[in-house]
């Protein structure tokens, strides 16, 4: 859930030169490789890995038509057949959101997939691992410049990294037949689809897929399991920092959301129909770049656009209930799972908040207006929970920037946000899935950070995304960390490994370095610290917890 704060240019080729962006060697060759799927022809580059491992990349390759036009807010258009050969060989763009370089490649045609699969043909069939990007719903994308191949293609897996349509563009939803919502979740279930169909000649395992993703792609990880759409198209499933199980309400509509985009744009509110009808005609650019606008206080709350459980206005619907029900009563496809958080999430924000002398006064002065928007609070009983919350957290004391107050509203942002409904979501599956759910705590605090301290410049704590640090070459924010024996590489060789043993087995055992991890079970909560050396520990963080389960109770 983060905005893209530092860019960089599209990867292009470049004969024997060193792409200082990306950590890779690009190089302009005749011999580019060229997939034949069942969809068509596609030419790609060569990339190649940290260790220098050369790697196929296909990048920018569209899996539905442009979502324009007439099919702006439509549920995607899967592309079945190419008519010609697919040029895949430099990064397509990220869907629309407000940037800060003018360069940065954006297009409202943006449905595009990226494969990477080691050079040589295996003699059997890889494990794929499909990534979903994290932020917010809102920004971000599926680019090698966010999720590159740097590392976990040094193991013998095939990588999917996806766009889906962002903000009001891919989840407006009016509650009735002009918008039902969820479009960019039905993205990716056509993303999926295609994986289907075309992995198998890049060297993929269509029968052995691995659904993972950060944040906002770790909400849809658990969708996609409880999702009618999705049955069939996935193996094995990795939730990193999110749940959409937690105390946010999920409702059939978001209605609000897009009577405030139309009047950003000025458009009629008086009917949905009104309401689509003229953001069709309006420039992506436009609504993109009035995102800032849609927050309420700030930039909270944080979580905008959610899911939501669709009418049934005769489309194809991605969410029929609500999710907490489906993993209640059995209602999924269960698969091995592995779902984490990081010890600090969003610790940070409380800094924007105590650094800022109107936000923190408003917020004490407003506190039962505020703390529902921020603390992602249902309105049934907002007051209540806000003054609970605020005792537990700051002792019922008001904001002040210091640090007893920073570790407290930090804890609560964090808590709010992404934590309680991960501990929830970790409680409820190894409950109710028939297979192993392993949890873990990513507790590394290495050289990079995706929150650094303004005055030493250095990592404080493990924050939210900062598990991707050390599985996917991040060049849009961090140089590639060099395969030595450095204790940052160590962490990059464990979460790789990771992922390979559980993409490849649905176990993440053994791993070469730290103790065997057991799955967790009701009766024995046990996860996986990722620090350096890794622990195998439990009950992560049961003790702040309990004030959210006791406010907002479930049968777990």
């Amino acid at each position: 859930m983060f905005r893209i704060l530092a860019l960089v240019v599209a990867l292009t080729c470049a004969c024997a030169h060193k792409d200082h962006h990306h950590g890779t060697t690009e190089a302009c060759e005749a011999s580019e490789p060229v997939t034949v799927t069942p969809s068509g022809r596609i030419r790609g580059s060569w990339l190649q890995t940290r260790r220098g491992r050369r790697v196929q990349a296909y990048r920018g390759v569209r899996y539905a038509a442009p979502p324009t036009g007439e099919l702006r807010f439509q549920p995607p258009k899967p592309i079945l057949q190419y008519q010609s050969e697919v040029d895949a060989r430099t990064e397509g763009p990220a869907c629309p959101q407000p940037v800060i370089d003018p360069d940065y490649f954006l297009d409202e045609d943006c449905l595009r997939i990226n494969i990477y699969t080691p050079e040589k043909k295996p003699s059997k069939p890889l494990p794929v691992v499909m990534y979903i990007h994290s932020g917010g719903f809102y920004s971000a994308s599926g680019r090698s410049d966010l999720a590159g191949p740097d590392y976990l293609l040094d193991k013998d897996i095939v990588l999917v990294t996806i766009n889906y349509r962002l903000a009001s563009l891919g989840f407006l939803s009016t509650g009735d037949k002009y918008a039902p919502g969820n479009n960019g979740f039905k993205d990716q279930v056509v993303a999926l689809e295609w994986v289907r169909r075309n992995i198998a000649p890049f060297g993929g395992d269509p029968d052995l897929v691995t659904i993972s993703g950060c944040s906002a792609g770790s909400f849809s990880v658990l969708l996609h399991m409880v999702s009618p759409m999705s049955k069939g198209l996935f193996h094995r499933a990795m939730s990193i920092s999110g749940s959409p199980i937690s105390q946010v309400a999920v409702r059939p509509h978001q209605k609000e959301l897009a009577i405030k985009q139309a009047q950003l744009l000025n458009c009629p509110v008086d009917s949905s129909e009104a309401i689509v009808s003229c953001l069709k005609t309006k420039p992506w650019r436009d609504i993109a770049n009035s995102l800032d606008k849609m927050f309420t206080f700030g930039y909270d709350p944080i979580l905008l656009w959610a899911p939501i459980v669709e009418p049934d206005v005769g489309q194809e619907r991605f969410l029929v209930e609500n999710p907490l029900e489906s993993v209640q009563n059995g209602r999924m496809h269960p698969v091995p799972y592995i779902i984490s958080q990081t010890t600090r999430e969003f610790f940070w924000k409380a800094f924007s908040i105590l650094k800022n002398e109107n936000y923190t006064n408003t917020m004490n002065a407003e506190w039962e207006r505020i703390a529902p928007v921020s603390f992602l609070l249902p309105p049934e009983r907002s007051k209540e929970a806000a003054d609970r919350l605020k005792q537990a957290y700051l002792d019922g004391k008001p904001l002040r920037n210091d640090s007893v107050t920073a570790d407290g509203l930090g804890k609560l942002y964090g808590d709010s946000v992404t934590a309680f409904g991960v501990h929830r979501l970790a409680n409820l599956m190894c409950r109710h899935s028939p297979h192993k759910v392993f949890y873990y705590e990513f507790a590394y605090v290495g050289n990079r950070s995706h929150y650094q301290s303004p005055v030493t410049g250095k990592p404080v704590g493990a924050a939210h995304h900062d598990d991707l640090i050390y599985l996917f070459g991040l060049p849009v924010s961090f140089p590639i960390i060099p395969a030595d024996d450095s204790r940052d590489s160590s962490i990059v060789d464990l979460m790789t490994e990771i992922v390979y043993n559980f993409a490849k087995k649905g176990d993440p055992n053994p791993l070469s370095m730290g103790p065997s991890w057991p799955a967790m079970t009701p009766q024995h909560r046990q996860f996986l610290r990722v620090s350096s050396p890794p622990t195998v520990q439990q009950n992560m963080f049961e003790d702040r917890f309990r004030v959210w389960d006791e406010i907002y109770p479930i049968k777990y």
